[in-house]
């Protein structure tokens, strides 16, 4: 049965610079081909207006509100936090509040022209049910990570007391509204298993459809003709991401110079958009590191390294960049929260290590061992190829669609 879909998202998706950004990218172009999908964000102030016609590429048509982001370190950020104390909102969501995208969304759910609303990640939850709203058409949140799991992990590893504090009240605002929120759809899909068990039992949610395997282009990763640039490893992602800006951290203070006791000429390139102050000092006071900051193209980089490292100690849902290493043919080692929710297997095509020791060993043992890394990347590859194609993915989620509009009703793939 064909759908009209009504698509809800935080923003637009060009640049296509986010793992998340690549997700829905990737799925709304195989739905659209299925369904006309309407997309419906906010615009950010000062982004070029030029890009808005190639949201076409992902969908059938678009409504746009306008938005501004309050600039990360001015007067009036401060400002902003001190005041999101007395809310009980948490600041992630808060900051994206429009009157204007509630007002939009609500009048395009009563022309009663859409069969589903679609919430792309938790935050249009905000909209949609904003003032006590109950919408009128069906509706589906995709939950690309279980939210407050990504604040509680970020709560346990702050360091000072203060920290600790704030990211405690963001974790217990940010879990009373996903329990909230997640409860008043008429479904959720999760992007593994973990995190649909998660939301069942953590939220006692009954409306969970089940979940949605991670994808990857295969084609366009793929591994490349090029010499490999002896000894080196990449860390990709976007670098103001915090659970990104943890981990790469945590690596350089604690895992990189074991490595470098026992590699001496290894290098470490950082790959990935808008890297905060933080990563910079990395790479300026380590000649070892390199933080290019936003790239064009990442083929490149995973073209010339030997290994991809995901040391993250903090996050949820699942990590795309793990299987496009895989599809390249780019040996990864990560740890156990890094690799969550992906059909992997350690030792076989990952290698997994959740200690300084432990991943500094893992990834000593790869560089060494160049047959090893042959092995590891073909398997990855021959994984992914087999079972993680993007049409493959959609028509699982298609099969959610298409359930909870009654098409197939009691039928769940």
């Amino acid at each position: 049965m064909t759908l009209n879909i009504l698509w809800l998202k935080s923003g637009p998706l060009h640049p296509i610079d986010t793992g998340g950004k690549i997700r829905t990218y990737q799925m709304l172009r195989e739905l659209n081909r299925l369904h006309p999908v309407t997309y419906a964000a906010l615009w950010p102030e000062g982004l070029d207006q030029s890009t808005r016609p190639l949201a076409s590429e992902y969908s059938t048509a678009q409504h746009w509100i306008d938005w501004r982001e309050t600039p990360k370190g001015t007067a009036a950020f401060y400002a902003e936090l001190a005041g999101n104390l007395f809310s009980g909102l948490p600041y992630a969501i808060a900051k994206y509040q429009s009157a204007g995208m509630a007002s939009l969304v609500r009048q395009l759910d009563q022309s009663g022209r859409f069969d589903l609303i679609i919430s792309d990640f938790l935050l249009p939850s905000v909209h949609l049910f904003a003032d006590g709203y109950r919408p009128a058409t069906k509706s589906l949140l995709f939950q690309h990570n279980v939210e407050s799991l990504i604040w509680k992990r970020t709560f346990e590893t702050a360091g000072s007391a203060l920290k600790r504090a704030y990211f405690r009240m963001q974790w217990q605002r940010m879990e009373a509204f996903e329990r909230a929120s997640c409860a008043r759809y008429d479904g959720v899909v999760g992007v593994s298993d973990e995190d649909c068990d998660l939301m069942r039992k953590e939220f006692g949610l009954t409306n969970v459809l089940g979940s949605v395997p991670t994808g990857v282009d295969v084609d366009y990763f793929k591994p490349a003709a090029t010499a490999k640039k002896p000894n080196s490893i990449m860390f990709l992602g976007s670098m103001d991401w915090q659970p990104n800006v943890d981990g790469a951290g945590w690596f350089a203070e604690e895992i990189w110079p074991l490595i470098k006791q026992e590699i001496p000429g290894v290098t470490l390139s950082i790959v990935g958009r808008k890297p905060v102050a933080k990563i910079q000092e990395l790479g300026a006071r380590d000649a070892s590191i390199r933080v290019t900051g936003t790239v064009p193209d990442v083929r490149p980089h995973l073209a010339e390294s030997e290994l991809m490292i995901v040391p993250l100690r903090v996050g949820g849902g699942t990590r795309i960049k793990i299987y496009e290493a895989m599809a390249a043919g780019v040996p990864v080692v990560s740890t156990r929260i890094g690799a969550e929710g992906l059909a992997v297997t350690d030792g076989e095509d990952i290698a997994l290590a959740d200690e300084p020791a432990a991943f500094a060993g893992r990834v000593v043992e790869l560089l060494k061992n160049h047959e090893m890394r042959r092995r590891m990347g073909e398997r990855a590859r021959d994984l992914v190829c087999r079972n993680f194609s993007w049409p493959s993915v959609v028509k699982v989620f298609d099969g959610y669609c298409q359930a909870l509009c009654g098409a197939r009703e009691g039928v769940l793939p």
